[in-house]
């Protein structure tokens, strides 16, 4: 991904692939702060790719795509307390969202916080009917199909 650079608020943003091993504070401290750093490490962790939100060279928000079968899933989407609510979450899932119909994948999903799902339905993705469980806390399976003119070729 080429690195995108916007101004938002008078701050400077980047957005760049970084490693897994980057990822896991932030998922740790916004997703899990409860659980050892092991607990939000993924299986597959060294199969996807990693991007962080730069805000004046501080990582301030995470999310980790994974590719199979033309469909990507996101996984452990975070940013820090501190930098929500000021749109650097919306900027990367967009960038990550033009990522994937650029590369002419057919279908992005997450597996979404029930809590979360306005922000997700604002990029147009649609609630399933796949939910569950997962310490406590209710998750649903939000999808969206991009038109992929790839497959038509």
């Amino acid at each position: 991904m080429d690195k995108a650079s916007i101004e938002v608020k008078s701050t400077i943003t980047e957005i760049k692939q970084i490693t897994a091993s980057e990822t896991l504070p932030i998922r740790q401290q916004v997703m899990w702060p409860n659980k050892p750093i092991e607990y939000v490490q993924l299986p597959k962790d060294e199969n996807g790719r990693h991007y962080g939100l730069h805000v004046d060279g501080e990582i301030a928000s995470i999310i980790s795509l994974f590719v199979e079968n033309n469909e990507a899933q996101f996984r452990k989407f975070a940013t820090l307390t501190e930098f929500q609510g000021m749109g650097y979450g919306t900027i990367l899932l967009e960038e990550i969202m033009d990522l994937v119909e650029k590369e002419g994948i057919g279908k992005l999903w997450c597996n979404a916080r029930v809590e979360k799902l306005k922000f997700y339905e604002r990029f147009n993705m649609k609630l399933t009917d796949k939910r569950f469980e997962k310490d406590g806390i209710e998750y649903v399976i939000m999808e969206r199909v991009f038109f992929n003119t790839n497959r038509y070729m």
